[in-house]
């Protein structure tokens, strides 16, 4: 029997994967996990604590956000200004200072994750060649595990497998770097047209069948070959995919155009309301939510996920691994604006925003997240995210929460907006309300299962003893905001809003097997193009260690 116990007594708890709702239970914790409860604690050491009265749930997940690497630190540098007026981390005798603002320090970023409750977060766009940096970052962030997605939708690899017509050696090719940077997944921001983007100034593709140059290869074709490839390799999570035409009016059609090209294969789309628009080009009298029809597919189609993207009012940073959306944003809000191409994998673009409730454009855009959340059926197919910071910072999931689980609240602030921000989305009818089990899915148990996170996400034997207990509350928001104790692997991190033992987490990777003799063609591939040579490209584990 293991030497240490922590007992959560008297709980009401929530484990959705484990079909509980909101039952008085008890905890058992050891090792780090939750455990069967014993049947002899002679001579064992027990700490319980008192759960009565509280909500107690599985740590959150935020499966989308943007944490750590190159683009983060370059926004972080971007801001100077806004760096001089955010409020600070301060230095304590469990925590290092830290700062805050639209894109926090990493030690701050594991601070506020905690203090809200979550105990995981992944970073969703990480080139290739970044990879050191980012696991460098992610060390630093404290109090949570984390991970990050590995950029494979514009590398030049993959279109020669594609346009060569060779699925097996994109297969290895995809197992090869997922291993060698030490990734959980992959992900495909606008396939090819942030390739055009990088051969031609303000280029971009305009439709899924558009020719890539010079492989002659369509955003189609990689969309397909890569979900193909994650599902050959079975990997835990899907190809994460970042569809083309971001932002733009009109775009729901290429949005229901990726959807149908995965062809059954997995795919989860990402920030999918910024993917959900009507209208024309420029046209801002006809910019209106079309999330009833991508819904609806999505309802009838099981090998899709979503996360969501909620817009906040207020100021943040974009930072994208979609260079033209950079430069796009750049020209609309006149700020500065950074641009990167990185090799031949990837590239980024990150500049300030703003989101104005009086703009109807930015209050459409508010609207239709929130659609997204309340027209899905099924709550284990749909992400509560942020896309932090693009939409808004992670520290306002408690507020979309209240805006979900409390009607009076949501059309409240409707009311607030542009008045034909009710004529072009239907969030004004819609009439469902969360409870607390289904924020429990879209913030914990749904993201673990679309992750295949099987040891997080719920309170079963054998999980991470990952978990949140909230002090219930008649406004979520309230609830939320501050949990009475955030545990992290069977170690209290945070209680009442203070750091109490800031735990380093895991960083979570995923080695698929693969064909081993591809990699004597990548060499030379490497050793032909890129700066780095292939014998000094991956990441070994002592490196992480």
């Amino acid at each position: 029997m293991a030497s240490g116990w922590l007992k959560i007594a008297g709980g009401n708890v929530y484990d959705p994967a484990n079909g509980i709702h909101g039952e008085i239970r008890d905890l058992w914790v050891t090792g780090g996990k939750i455990a069967v409860p014993p049947s002899d604690t002679t001579g064992e050491s027990i700490s319980v604590l008192d759960a009565t009265g509280l909500v107690v749930m599985p740590g959150g997940i935020d499966m989308h956000s943007h944490i750590a690497g190159p683009k983060a630190n370059t926004a972080r540098k971007l801001r100077p200004e806004e760096k001089r007026v955010a409020s600070k981390v301060p230095r304590s005798a469990a925590t290092h200072s830290g700062t805050l603002g639209s894109v926090p320090s990493s030690f701050a970023t594991g601070y506020k994750y905690a203090g809200l409750g979550y105990t995981t977060a992944f970073d969703a766009a990480v080139p290739p060649l970044g990879a050191r940096h980012a696991h460098q970052e992610l060390a630093d962030t404290p109090c949570i595990d984390k991970g990050f997605y590995v950029l494979v939708g514009n590398n030049h690899y993959v279109m020669r497998a594609i346009k060569d017509r060779d699925p097996q050696r994109l297969q290895a090719f995809i197992g090869w770097l997922v291993g060698a940077t030490k990734a959980y997944g992959i992900k495909a921001v606008n396939p090819g047209g942030v390739e055009v983007w990088k051969q031609r100034h303000a280029g971009n593709v305009t439709s899924l069948d558009e020719a890539v140059a010079p492989y002659d290869v369509t955003p189609r074709q990689i969309l397909r070959g890569l979900a193909e490839a994650a599902d050959a390799l079975q990997l835990p999570h899907a190809l994460h995919i970042h569809c083309n035409n971001l932002g733009l009016p009109g775009n729901w059609r290429t949005t229901l155009q990726t959807m149908q090209a995965l062809e059954g294969f997995r795919g989860h789309l990402s920030h999918v309301q910024f993917h959900s628009y009507g209208g024309g080009e420029g046209d801002e009298n006809t910019f209106r939510s079309q999330v009833a029809v991508l819904a609806e597919y999505v309802n009838e189609h099981e090998n899709i996920t979503v996360d969501v993207g909620q817009v906040l009012f207020g100021k943040t940073t974009s930072m994208t691994g979609d260079g033209p959306v950079g430069y796009y944003l750049h020209k609309i809000y006149g700020t500065k604006w950074y641009s990167a191409d990185v090799e031949l994998e990837a590239g980024c673009g990150i500049a300030p925003i703003e989101y104005r409730d009086k703009s109807l454009v930015h209050a459409i855009q508010w609207a239709v997240g929130l659609e997204w959340l309340l027209a899905v059926h099924d709550p284990w197919r749909i992400v509560l995210t942020t896309d932090h910071p693009n939409g808004g910072s992670f520290l306002a999931y408690p507020q979309v929460i209240r805006l979900l689980m409390d009607r009076s609240f949501r059309n409240d602030v409707l009311r607030t907006l542009p008045t034909r921000v009710r004529q072009r989305t239907a969030l004004a009818d819609m009439e469902r309300q969360y409870t607390l089990s289904e924020i429990c899915i879209i913030t914990r148990a749904g993201p673990a299962r679309i992750l295949g996170l099987e040891q997080k996400g719920h309170l079963g034997p054998g999980a991470d003893a990952d978990i949140t207990i909230y002090t219930p509350h008649e406004n979520p928001q309230v609830m939320f905001e501050l949990p009475r104790y955030v545990i992290q692997s069977g170690q209290i991190v945070v209680e009442n809003g203070e750091i109490r033992q800031p735990r380093n987490g895991r960083t979570l990777r995923v080695a698929p097997p693969y064909d081993r003799d591809v990699e004597a063609d990548i060499a030379r591939w490497f050793d032909e193009a890129y700066s780095v040579r292939f014998r000094n490209f991956s990441i070994d584990e002592g490196y992480l260690e």
